[in-house]
């Protein structure tokens, strides 16, 4: 009797051992089928992560020109602003200036015609009396002729 029973369990141990290798084949194959399909969607996932790291770095290096050629723009607008506030300044200088010398000829010419007004005066003034005076000396003289004829004749 205790042969058919170690018999009954080596056949019970064999397919016991057998169900296991069955299902430790079937999970291994699982298990690699699992991690090869892991694996393919990494690769798949690395693939997609790469070229989007591509895109960003060739994104950053363009972007990187831009802020370059702009921080230039930049600098030169500056150094072109700064030309005209220099122009603009002196430009205003010289506009005061010339506008101070204005000033001064026109006082300077106000002051001569205002100086020649009291001349024409004064010489209007003379003429006036010159010719008062030429007007007596001719009705002097007109009196002398008279005289002078009425004598003669």
């Amino acid at each position: 009797m205790d042969n058919s029973r170690d018999l009954n369990m080596d056949c019970i141990v064999a397919e016991i051992k057998a169900q296991y290798d069955d299902i430790a084949s079937r999970s291994r194959a699982e298990a690699e089928s699992w991690y090869r399909s892991k694996c393919e969607e990494m690769k798949a996932t690395v693939i997609r992560h790469g070229e989007t790291l591509r895109r960003t770095k060739e994104e950053i290096n363009e972007l990187n020109r831009m802020i370059q050629r702009l921080t230039a723009e930049v600098e030169n607008a500056k150094c072109q602003n700064s030309k005209l506030e220099a122009a603009v300044t002196q430009s205003e200088q010289q506009g005061e200036a010339a506008l101070s010398d204005a000033r001064c000829k026109l006082a300077e010419l106000e002051a001569a015609l205002q100086k020649a007004k009291q001349d024409m005066a004064c010489l209007v003034r003379e003429y006036q009396e010159v010719m008062n005076s030429k007007l007596g000396l001719d009705i002097e003289i007109a009196t002398y002729r008279q005289l002078l004829e009425g004598e003669e004749q």
